[in-house]
């Protein structure tokens, strides 16, 4: 008898091992729609729609980008967490959605972790000090510093969202270099952007690829990266680290993720074209331009890392003392 159920259930496991090496082979047969949960023209938008050509042409099949932004990315990725694990819903996630969201929002309906097929992260992208010098006329970090010491609350910086990346950057840098500062958070990149543009407040840490052409039309100053390293777009401005405040770094990457439950050999073939994609001497020459690092991880390496940010990030958050409205 136990011998009959043990071949029942190992003729099981084979026919269903067979089962998803064919749903792989023939997928993608069909469009594939990505989740975005935040708005159109944000630094996450751009990479997904320079990545989008060479993901399409390595997949054979056409990239619908729906965007869903709101609560941090959380609405997005909620949807992507419930939906069907067919290999045709995806979302593209970040640091924020997958790292910082658990520590900021306790009553999620999903775990971050669990109920994810993570895929690959896509590129790591630094945060740049960007001011306006009509508000404050800062031509360094360290004159940056003091002359927000020398009016305490007076300045205004702004973000991409509560507990955002943009957020965590600026909070943790207030934090490290003892500054009085009032935070405020905008419905994302554009919108923070254009208030720095416009003077409403002082200044932003965001993406490099966001910030660059106002940069160069001289609308902002850049004064320091929040890597370890100079980002190669900009290889005159220096890290915060080595420009006043020690110790400091923050970055954030943007990645692929599936449902729970997705087929690994669905996920692998998406893996695939990813890799395939960032390999692409055009598609870095791109990313580099725009002060991004194309970085590939198998789906186990992506997965640890997924786990260690998430940790890393509850610890920021504890340590700032970020809050959610």
């Amino acid at each position: 008898m136990l011998r009959s159920l043990l071949g029942a259930f190992a003729a099981f496991l084979t026919a269903t091992s067979v089962q998803a090496q064919n749903q792989a082979a023939e997928w993608p047969s069909k469009p594939i729609t990505v989740l975005m949960g935040f708005p159109a023209g944000s630094g996450v938008d751009v990479i997904a729609r320079m990545l989008q050509p060479s993901l399409e042409k390595s997949l054979g099949q056409r990239l619908v980008i729906d965007y869903k932004p709101g609560a941090g990315g959380n609405v997005a990725s909620e949807a992507v967490a419930h939906a069907k694990p067919d290999g045709y819903t995806f979302l593209l996630g970040t640091a924020a959605t997958h790292g910082v969201n658990p520590a900021l929002y306790p009553r999620l309906s999903f775990d971050v972790e669990a109920d994810f097929t993570p895929i690959s992260t896509l590129v790591d992208v630094s945060n740049v000090l960007t001011i306006n010098p009509t508000v404050i006329d800062a031509t360094s970090v360290k004159d940056f510093i003091a002359k927000v010491k020398a009016a305490p609350g007076k300045y205004n910086y702004a973000s991409t969202g509560n507990g955002t990346g943009t957020h965590l950057a600026f909070a943790e840098f207030v934090h490290k270099a003892g500054l009085d500062m009032v935070h405020v958070p905008y419905k994302g990149g554009p919108d923070a952007i254009q208030a720095v543009l416009k003077g409403d407040v002082c200044c932003i840490f965001n993406q490099v690829q966001t910030v660059l052409q106002h940069a160069k039309a001289g609308k902002v100053r850049l004064l320091g990266v929040t890597t370890k390293k100079r980002v190669a777009a900009i290889p005159d401005v220096p890290t915060i680290d080595e420009a006043g405040v020690p110790g400091y770094e923050s970055y954030t990457w943007f990645a692929i993720f599936g449902p729970k439950g997705l087929d690994r050999p669905i996920a692998e073939k998406m893996n695939l074209a990813i890799k395939t994609a960032l390999d692409d001497p055009e598609t870095q020459k791109k990313l580099a331009e725009l002060g991004n690092t194309p970085r590939y991880e198998t789906l186990d390496q992506f997965k640890a890392t997924v786990k260690a940010d998430r940790a890393k990030w509850a610890e920021v958050v504890k340590q700032v003392g970020a809050k959610v409205d």
